[in-house]
């Protein structure tokens, strides 16, 4: 039986950009939507019912952060930002609202559709549990807790784990530092970017081959991280910062 392909909705109000997205999804066997506007992005989305949504934030009838908030009222589905915005508080503030990735313009073809295979992934897992998670040799079951390396098992703490299942809930996008603080230890921590940093350079050391230079564990610089496991790995790679 034939699987139907993803169906994408690019909301963007330049036409040639429109239609370079929609070229390139349709090449990668996407069904692409098309809206121009917000107005029409909320039609398309509830009418369509699509599997992922390229936003442009920058709209003609409204911010693009405005449509992503009224989404998330009623949608997890993916979001993917194609933004000229570049500063890192536009970025933030992106993920803030319901964001799951944010990709700046002019974009570079095979990083944006890394993005979107991995929020495709992200939306496939929502409804899967907790798959394991494998890092080269090491495997992870989030769901029994235990972990296994090339030697045996190796012995994560319970924020360990918490820090991992925050992550892997948007495997391969990037989760904001202050995001990643309220899920594992609550706001009262929202601004311990130093703790936060201790425990990720804890984990890099378990579960990266090479602490130094990580591979699955990845830093989006002034943002927060990024979990690439092997399974998403080399797609979502592209553009990031990594701690050294």
């Amino acid at each position: 039986m034939t699987r139907a392909p993803h169906q994408i909705l690019i909301i963007e109000d330049e036409p040639g950009i429109r239609e370079a997205l929609r070229v390139l999804l349709v090449r990668e066997g996407y069904r692409a939507i098309e809206a121009p506007n917000a107005a029409r992005a909320q039609i398309e989305t509830r009418n369509h019912k699509p599997d992922l949504l390229i936003v442009d934030l920058g709209l003609p009838d409204g911010d693009g952060l405005d449509l992503i908030r009224r989404i998330r009222t009623w949608s997890s589905l993916p979001i993917v930002v194609l933004s000229a915005r570049t500063l890192e508080e536009q970025k933030i503030a992106a993920l803030d609202a319901g964001a799951d990735d944010f990709v700046t313009k002019p974009f570079s073809a095979p990083e944006l559709l890394a993005r979107v295979r991995a929020g495709l992934r992200r939306g496939a897992r929502a409804t899967a549990g907790d798959a394991p998670l494998a890092f080269g040799a090491v495997r992870v079951d989030l769901a029994g807790r235990r972990t296994h390396g090339a030697h045996g098992e190796i012995h994560l703490t319970p924020v360990e784990y918490r820090v991992l299942e925050s992550l892997a809930r948007r495997g391969g996008m990037v989760v904001p530092q202050r995001m990643l603080l309220r899920e594992v230890w609550g706001p009262d921590r929202a601004q311990d970017t130093r703790g936060l940093r201790v425990f990720i350079n804890s984990l890099r050391a378990k579960i990266e081959p090479d602490p130094r230079r990580p591979r699955y564990l990845v830093t989006e610089t002034g943002i927060g991280y990024r979990l690439c496991p092997d399974e998403v790995g080399e797609d979502t790679g592209a553009g990031s910062d990594r701690e050294r």
